[in-house]
């Protein structure tokens, strides 16, 4: 029969909501492709996670709609874009994770929405989903739900109550870069009184201390500076301690033509390695001992494309060269480039023993990072 409109039924759904959730592209620059997301058989994305144990597994990830009223200027999902606007119901999701979970090929769910009418309306759905595989499936596994900019604070709490870990978007560096992005949200109300209130709940002795907070930037979209992303990352880090920031670069073509990130000079693959340095940088932050202030940035502001942040600090500062690997302190040994902190603490770990060390060859097996350090140490 003509002009008959078919229902979408949950499968071609989800085939076209897992397929939106490619546009948040979190550790899509890993190092290798067992880092980086990819699509199932059935056209759903799964996310790499690295477990506590040291191991890792795969989340499974989807959008419960797309539908958004809001006006994010680098979002294809924006409001007044022409795309298919899907929604899954409760038992949809709860359905398609269960199956998935049961043959074993993820350990847990991450949870996303466009903002469907008000964001409290969009929490109510995405807590309602918690809330069954909690109660009903007595699912204790890990649930992972993006928090809506402009939630309440009853709806941000009870989300967190129900979560393993929660997320807000930053999205930009500052109030003046996130008006270039967006007229539909308040940088200050919808973003940063939440991401206080997230840290207030599940800070240490509190009764959700437990529970993980992350954030992401939008990388690109604005015409912010790495200066200023590290500035904000380590003022976050410092005062909310969320567990993790976490990076996306805009993918050019897919907002307004006329916002900065269309604009701006370079390209796809230099956004990409903008992206991957910001990673480094956030590394040396939280695992090497390196605050924010002693990130090194090029005259531009930017992270320098061709030398990795750390090796960049050594070159600018040789008086700290070469270390002696059988007395430096832990701090001066992290600060060597190509000696990460496992090499470290088995450093120190043998040498409190007794042991010395008299070349790299004495870490282990040779590889590019070792040689790389070798030039920066010596052997008292």
């Amino acid at each position: 029969m003509s002009g008959v409109i078919k229902t979408p039924d949950t499968l071609e759904k989800l085939s076209v909501l897992s397929k939106d959730a490619q546009y948040d592209l979190a550790c899509a620059c890993g190092t290798n492709e067992a880092d980086r997301r990819r699509r199932s058989n059935d056209d759903k994305w799964l996310y790499p996670v690295t477990l506590p144990n040291g191991g890792s597994s795969v989340l499974f990830r989807t959008l419960i709609s797309n539908v958004c009223v809001n006006d994010c200027r680098y979002c294809p999902l924006r409001n007044g874009q022409d795309c298919r606007r899907v929604t899954l119901n409760a038992e949809e999701v709860v359905s398609a994770f269960l199956n998935y979970l049961k043959k074993g090929k993820v350990f847990g769910l991450f949870l996303s929405s466009g903002v469907i009418g008000t964001p409290d309306n969009t929490m109510s759905r995405l807590i309602s989903i918690a809330e069954i595989l909690r109660k009903k499936e007595h699912f204790h596994g890990y649930i992972h739900l993006k928090i809506i900019p402009g939630a309440s604070d009853a709806a941000v709490e009870q989300a967190v109550s129900l979560s393993s870990a929660v997320s807000l978007n930053i999205e930009s560096a500052g109030e003046s870069h996130f008006q270039r992005l967006s007229q539909t949200k308040d940088y200050m109300k919808d973003i940063i009184h939440p991401l206080k209130f997230i840290s207030h709940l599940t800070g240490k002795e509190r009764r959700y201390h437990r529970v993980k907070q992350t954030t992401q930037f939008i990388v690109g979209a604005s015409d912010e500076t790495d200066s200023e992303l590290v500035r904000y990352m380590g003022g976050l880090y410092r005062k909310l301690d969320l567990s993790r920031i976490y990076f996306s670069a805009y993918q050019r073509g897919l907002g307004e033509s006329d916002i900065p990130g269309e604009k701006m000079g370079g390209s796809n693959h230099e956004l990409l390695m903008r992206e991957h340095r910001l990673y480094q940088a956030d590394w040396l932050i939280r695992k090497y001992g390196f605050s924010a202030d002693e990130i090194p940035f090029e005259t531009n502001g930017n992270l320098s494309l061709n030398m990795d942040p750390k090796e960049h600090w050594a070159a600018l500062h040789p008086e700290q060269y070469p270390v002696d690997v059988n007395q430096a302190d832990r701090k001066d040994l992290l600060r060597v480039p190509g000696l990460g902190p496992t090499t470290v603490v088995r450093i120190l770990r043998e040498r409190a023993s007794g042991s010395r060390f008299h070349s790299v060859r004495d870490f282990g097996p040779p590889h590019a990072r070792l040689t790389k350090a070798e030039r920066y140490l010596k052997f008292s």
